[in-house]
């Protein structure tokens, strides 16, 4: 006997029809409802061993039906299908009891996969319809990288797991962990948030954990430290790879015995308090450097969420842009609109820092031109001012470029040899400078040792050490 499921399907006929004809196809037998009316009428007559639902339909939201709904068939399985494709649905699914969300447009296949596991798993899920605050374009975009982040903060609103989020500079690190407590059980209590890389090391136990007056120069009174700020709460740990390993030990006997001492103190503070951390940094390559603690990782590294870099979410730019420039004036700037071309060349630019430095692109652009549209013209001027100020960064900051070397070699360099990555990156330096050299003077060793300070001796020496080829006719 073939499984049944009712389909919701929403006004679009032809919606419906592919659906319908798609799941039949499978051996399905499909039930359509248009209405919340018409969908309550098959729910009360038992029908059904999975339900898929749109969310909008001419009598209501079916968010507002479900709780009904699984009061009555506990064990149906529910999947939300929905063109709204934001944080906040994918929330109130996880809330209302849906066992998953797949947002629109979706491949017929995946549907199908997740039916199949619905049927399998017939998940008893939570029924009680939890009360949450509401932010308002916490996290903006639709994309598809997006939902897959928006799905996993669904999952995790119900949970106190500890969650580590990946992401480069400039990506909303704080805004994930910021949706997760607004979402989650604890949002009525404290968010507290806390860089690791912006306190000075030996300043970084008495902020995670107090201290007692005199405890330490310049302690004229006692403070409570971020843990007891967040008491009940969620506690953000920022750049935590940027944790000296001291405090690291520190917070390691903390997760797992739940209780700390302030600095200078000697009671012991039960704390009770959600960790979400985040990294730009491979921490599994600070690990084997000795820079992090293996274990203080797996303890943070429960569950890990990406927040995915610009490059990877390009569509998501005209929703961005619309909503940092429709909220400029909260940083006193006259709100401006920006026309179809403009938003192109702002897709076709590479966002080396991500979010953070799209919005404030924008928000210079507001503040530098009083036309009320930014034109294609203007934005591809100021894009072309801030291209010219990267490269000029980039060409003067030689220790970001050996930090860029450094990361994106860190695992050939550990895997070749761990022992000599000092050795090895000074060669690497010292062989492109030499044949820099060599190339401006031609081939030219008088030359070239005249300016690089070194005797003519010591450079044909490090030619041959460092096995540099210059293809030239030597005049000496």
């Amino acid at each position: 006997m073939s499984k049944k499921i009712i389909l919701l399907a929403e006004d679009d006929d032809s919606i419906e029809l592919v659906t319908n004809d798609f799941l039949s196809s499978e051996g399905y037998e499909v039930r359509s409802a248009k209405t919340l009316k018409s969908l309550w009428s098959l729910i009360e007559k038992g029908g059904g061993d999975v339900l898929i639902t749109d969310v909008m339909f001419p009598d209501g939201e079916s968010f507002d039906l479900i709780p009904q709904i699984k009061e009555l068939r506990p064990d149906l399985p529910i999947i939300i299908v929905s063109a709204r494709n934001n944080l906040q649905t994918a929330i109130s699914s996880v809330e209302k009891g849906a066992f998953e969300y797949l947002p629109k447009p979706f491949d017929l296949n995946d549907l199908n996969n997740l039916v199949n596991k619905a049927l399998l798993i017939k998940p008893k899920i939570n029924t009680k319809s939890l009360i949450r605050k509401k932010s308002k374009d916490l996290i903006i975009g639709s994309s598809k990288a997006m939902q897959e982040m928006y799905r996993v903060i669904g999952r995790l609103s119900q949970n106190d797991l500890t969650v580590m989020i990946y992401g480069e500079s400039g990506t909303g690190k704080e805004l994930v962990s910021k949706a997760l407590h607004i979402f989650g059980k604890r949002s009525d209590h404290p968010f507290v948030a806390v860089n690791m890389a912006a306190i000075p090391s030996e300043l970084i136990e008495s902020e995670l954990f107090g201290h007692e007056k005199g405890s330490f120069t310049g302690a004229y009174q006692k403070s409570d430290g971020k843990f007891k700020q967040a008491e009940k709460g969620t506690l953000f740990l920022d750049e935590i790879g940027d944790m000296p390993i001291d405090a690291q030990t520190r917070l390691l006997r903390v997760l797992q015995e739940g209780e700390f001492t302030s600095v200078g103190g000697k009671e012991k503070i039960k704390t009770d308090v959600r960790i979400v951390a985040a990294t730009n940094k491979d921490l599994k390559s600070l690990i084997k450097l000795g820079l992090f603690r293996e274990d203080l990782f797996y303890r943070l590294n429960v569950v890990p969420i990406y927040s995915p870099p610009l490059r990877d979410r390009i569509e998501d730019i005209p929703e961005l842009a619309e909503h940092f420039l429709s909220n400029a004036d909260k940083s006193g700037l006259p709100i401006k609109k920006i026309n179809n071309t403009a938003i192109n060349c702002l897709m076709n630019y590479s966002w080396p820092g991500n979010v953070r430095e799209l919005e404030n692109f924008l928000l210079r652009v507001c503040a530098l031109y009083s036309e009320d549209i930014l034109s294609e013209e203007i934005i591809n001027f100021e894009l072309r001012q801030t291209k010219l100020d990267n490269d000029n960064v980039d060409k003067e900051d030689l220790s970001s470029i050996i930090d860029s070397y450094f990361s994106n070699n860190l695992n050939k360099l550990l895997k070749d040899n761990n022992k000599n990555i000092h050795s090895d990156i000074v060669s690497e330096v010292e062989k492109s400078i030499i044949q820099n050299v060599m190339i401006i003077t031609k081939g030219n060793q008088l030359k070239a040792s005249e300016i690089l300070g070194l005797n003519r001796n010591t450079l044909r020496k490090k030619i041959g050490d460092l096995n540099i080829n210059i293809q030239f006719n030597k005049d000496n």
